[in-house]
Order: C-alpha cells, then structure tokens, then sequence
C-alpha cells in the first residue's frame, strides 16, 4: 500500500492533483487508514496511470469520471469505453504532429543559430535587425 506521498513520487502528478482527482471520483477504491489517510494499492496505481493518460491529453475530468464509472459497470461497456480511448488516442496523434512540427521548427532555428555562432554571422531574419536596415536607409 503506498502513501499519497508514495504515489507522487512514483507516478510524477503532485500530491494536490492526486487529492483533487480522489475527490472528483477517480479511484473509487482507493482505502482509508485508521488515521484517515488514503493507502493506495498497486490497483489503484493502474487507475492513476489512466487517468494520467487521459488528463496529459487534455481529456475533461468528466469524461474521466464516465470512463471510470463504465469500468465499474463492467464488460457490458467495453464499446463505449473504446470509443473513448480511441478518440483520446486520435487527439493525442494530432497533439503529437503538431509537437513535432514545433521541434522541426526548433531545430531549424538551432543550426541556423549555430551556422550564426560558428560563421560569427550576423542574424538576417531577426526583425529588429530588418528595421535597423530600413531606419538606416531613411
């Protein structure tokens, strides 16, 4: 059983995420010492895996919290909780294309940064430099 501290480290989401999202419902079985403090079991951690998933996509916490009351309903939802994860899946494909057009571009700018150091060129394309260009022709 693991601490909520436990849990934060092990899983990368602070303790406050994991607090906020045990009391929106999403690990409903999460246990309860004798001093109130939540154990988590290696159960449990599965949910918080998911929810993770869902969350880091941008997924609306009530969308989470239907995907995890139609698990509890059982296999006679398994259609429906594909349909989730499979438009979660789509949205985080396109998330991902649009990540790596940012990282073409970033690398694009890095050797040409580096093309700038190594050559001890100046920056043509920096606009401040343009309107050095255009105030100075005036």
């Amino acid at each position: 059983m693991y601490t909520i501290k436990e849990v934060s480290d092990k899983m990368n989401v602070s303790e406050h995420t994991l607090r906020f999202w045990a009391k929106s419902g999403f690990f409903p079985f999460v246990k309860r010492d004798k001093n109130n403090i939540r154990k988590f079991s290696e159960n449990d951690l599965d949910w918080v895996k998911i929810v993770k998933c869902l969350r880091s996509v941008g997924t609306e916490n009530k969308s989470i919290k239907k995907y995890i009351d139609l698990c509890i309903i059982g296999d006679s939802t398994i259609p429906e909780r594909y349909d989730i994860i499979h438009a979660t899946k789509i949205k985080a494909e396109k998330q991902m294309q649009e990540l790596q057009k940012q990282i073409d571009l970033l690398n694009f700018k890095e050797k040409f940064y580096q093309n700038l150091i190594e050559n001890n060129l100046e920056d043509t394309w920096n606009p401040m430099n343009k309107m050095q260009l255009v105030t100075e022709s005036v």
